[in-house]
């Protein structure tokens, strides 16, 4: 794992978003073709916008995997992470080869994790864009979260602090309004991707940078440490989110 820090929310999305298009473009050069899995939230909103704008990637040659959704949300719904991809990025790029979404509101939830886990089991993700969550999560892998099971998607539980979370960023009115569970992509499928870009800006992310990043220590409890183990994890954080890690060297790309 490498840690990038910069001065502020946008420069840090942005080198983010430049590096991301690098692989990206690096990627399809070689193989023809490139896998990428991308997550969503109000952190990953400017990566998603320089993305777009400046990587020049030839979006015709890639196929996408959804990170996580909310189970029993309906797409029309604000707060729905198909509607956020929808309106955000895939209607914006050239036509991608191949779009992967998790459907949340079916009425089999377990059903769709298989007909996901299917497509994925013949795929090799080049590349996955994420965040961590205040609580340390990695996608919607909260703490405890379980680093050893092997599917690809799973169902998940989703905690308080989690679903406070999602009132606080304006998706929900309620904590009553938040789903409780979620389909998301697991640890272990995270992890086996060949690159990770992770973009965490803003001061609400601070202790969770410090929890799962300031010391050796991994553990389910800050679900976000596993990434220390990963090669060619790419961190990209502002002083804000920062503030806690005065001890690791600033590093550039």
């Amino acid at each position: 794992m490498k840690i990038n820090i910069y001065s502020n929310k946008k420069e840090t999305s942005k080198k983010a978003a430049l590096k991301a298009a690098l692989l990206l473009n690096e990627i399809i050069y070689k193989k023809g073709t490139a896998t990428f899995v991308i997550a969503t939230g109000v952190s990953q909103l400017d990566f998603i916008e320089h993305l777009v704008t400046e990587g020049n990637v030839d979006w015709s040659k890639t196929k996408m995997f959804h990170l996580d959704e909310y189970i029993g949300l309906p797409e029309t719904h604000p707060a729905s992470f198909r509607k956020y991809l929808q309106e955000k990025f895939i209607s914006k790029v050239d036509r991608i080869k191949k779009i992967n979404l998790i459907n949340g509101d079916v009425t089999d939830p377990q059903k769709e994790c298989n007909r996901l886990n299917k497509i994925l089991q013949n795929e090799i993700v080049d590349i996955a864009f994420v965040g961590v969550g205040e609580n340390g999560h990695l996608a919607f892998n909260d703490p405890p979260a379980n680093f050893k099971i092997e599917d690809p998607y799973i169902i998940v539980n989703l905690d308080e602090h989690c679903r406070k979370q999602q009132v606080g960023e304006g998706w929900f009115d309620s904590l009553e309004d938040v789903p409780q569970q979620a389909i998301s992509m697991s640890i272990k499928q995270i992890m086996k991707s060949k690159n990770i870009i992770c973009t965490i800006p803003g001061e609400r992310k601070a202790q969770a940078v410090k929890d799962c990043f300031v010391t050796d220590k991994i553990s389910p409890i800050y679900p976000s440490s596993i990434l220390k183990k990963h090669k060619n994890c790419f961190v990209f954080l502002d002083f804000d989110s920062a503030k806690y890690l005065s001890k690791i060297p600033l590093e550039k790309i």
